[in-house]
């Protein structure tokens, strides 16, 4: 129990598709091998844009996880979701078919959701100039929330249903809505995550206007460089992260595996600006969720930070880590799998925390890759290039949106 005597809650099940691995074995074993994941795009011809590259999922077969029919009736997003959905439901080797239906839920969030799918069908219209050519699947295939009914419906899950949306820390809200939903009785399994396929013209373009995106065309793969002094933006990433939560009690019953304890999240706001950020916002979701899982600053281990490699985070996060932790900032580990994987945006959340996980139950912290400079105001240990190894009892994982939102979520050793 909890300090609110609430029940515990453990992950029990993981699947990732990433622009470096279309499962969770391959993405981390190519997280602990630094590999990066960015390559030129592919989805379109990206020679107008000032970047030209971003880190697309690769080899991805969507007919392994849902039928043609289906698939064409789907944004790429959801097809993403579907696929890490299935395998974190295999990987938590739970039947449905035995269990209270009524009592597992969904929460898959994006920050876009559908951009594919609004994208061809705005320039099918364009092109044919009748609208009675849009298709009727249209506004299902885009809207954030069908990833969500659509792992429901294909396992018939009649639970609490729905997507968060709060840009880059998306994921992680719902992962927060889940532990809430779970401790006050709604459901004892949640399946959880976020997916994003953002790879577009106007992803692209929309970034490259606010010059939020590297432009480090002739050299990909060292673009994503989290707390370098030469960082230049961020690389847009695409994928999906889903996570199996369970009350401690349902998974014992059932003998399940447990990774990690779900222990604790803090969610906050800078109410500052839409896009720069403030040290108070991140500073108080990493004390607030240190906090609701009943540790103090000394437990936590391990830090995968929100690390964009943009000018602004970096500096701001690694701050907001000193002012909390003091001098013990300096003792932690902290790393950016963006550096590898690329910024998922709202599926970046989910994707970090299945990380986080994997780093308690392997005891290993997978590297920020393409650490060269240091930079004098980003200080601390990001674990440059090369893993550790090390016994992690408690990691905590951070996510920031534009809009101003935070969320930091704690895991920590299942005992």
């Amino acid at each position: 129990m909890s300090k609110y005597n609430y029940p515990k809650v453990v992950v029990t099940g993981i699947g990732a598709v990433t622009s470096i691995g279309n499962n969770v074995k391959d993405f981390w074993e190519a997280l602990l091998l630094g590999k990066s994941g960015a390559a030129p795009i592919t989805r379109f011809d990206a020679t107008e844009f000032d970047t030209k590259f971003a880190h697309e999922v690769k080899n991805f077969d969507v007919y392994q996880f849902v039928n043609r029919k289906e698939a064409q009736r789907m944004d790429l997003f959801t097809h993403f979701a579907m696929a890490a959905a299935t395998m974190a439901i295999d990987d938590a080797g739970i039947d449905f078919e035995k269990e209270d239906k009524d009592k597992i839920g969904v929460i898959v969030a994006s920050g876009i959701g559908g951009m594919n799918s609004y994208h061809e069908q705005f320039e099918g219209y364009i092109k044919r100039g009748k609208p009675d050519r849009i298709s009727p699947f249209f506004i299902p295939m885009m809207i954030i929330d069908i990833a969500s009914g659509h792992i429901a419906i294909r396992y018939g899950l009649r639970g609490p249903n729905y997507s968060t949306v709060s840009a880059c820390a998306s994921s992680s809200h719902a992962l927060a809505d889940a532990l809430m939903l779970m401790q006050r009785g709604s459901a004892n399994v949640m399946v959880v995550g976020g997916a994003e396929a953002s790879v577009t013209p106007m992803g692209i373009g929309g970034f490259n206007s606010m010059k939020a995106l590297s432009t480090r065309n002739d050299a990909p793969q060292k673009a994503s460089r989290p707390f370098d002094k030469d960082r230049d933006g961020f690389v847009i990433g695409e994928g999906s992260g889903v996570i199996v939560l369970e009350t401690e009690e349902h998974a014992l019953n059932r003998g399940a595996k447990i990774y990690a304890e779900f222990a604790g999240f803090g969610l906050t706001d800078d109410a500052y600006h839409i896009t720069q950020p403030t040290l108070i916002g991140p500073y108080n979701s990493m004390k607030f969720a240190i906090a609701d899982a009943n540790l103090t600053l000394n437990d936590v281990d391990y830090i995968n930070a929100h690390g964009t490699s943009t000018p602004f985070n970096d500096k701001n996060e690694t701050a907001a880590i000193k002012e909390l932790f003091g001098e013990k900032a300096k003792d932690l580990l902290i790393s950016s799998t963006k550096s590898m994987a690329g910024h998922c945006l709202g599926a970046a959340g989910a994707i970090e925390a299945i990380t986080s996980v994997l780093t308690i139950a392997n005891g290993v912290i997978p590297p920020t890759i393409n650490y060269e400079t240091p930079d004098p105001e980003c200080d601390l240990n990001y674990v440059p290039n090369t893993p550790i190894k090390k016994d992690i009892n408690v990691a905590i994982s951070n996510t920031f949106g534009f809009g101003g939102h935070n969320a930091t979520v704690l895991f920590k050793k299942y005992a």
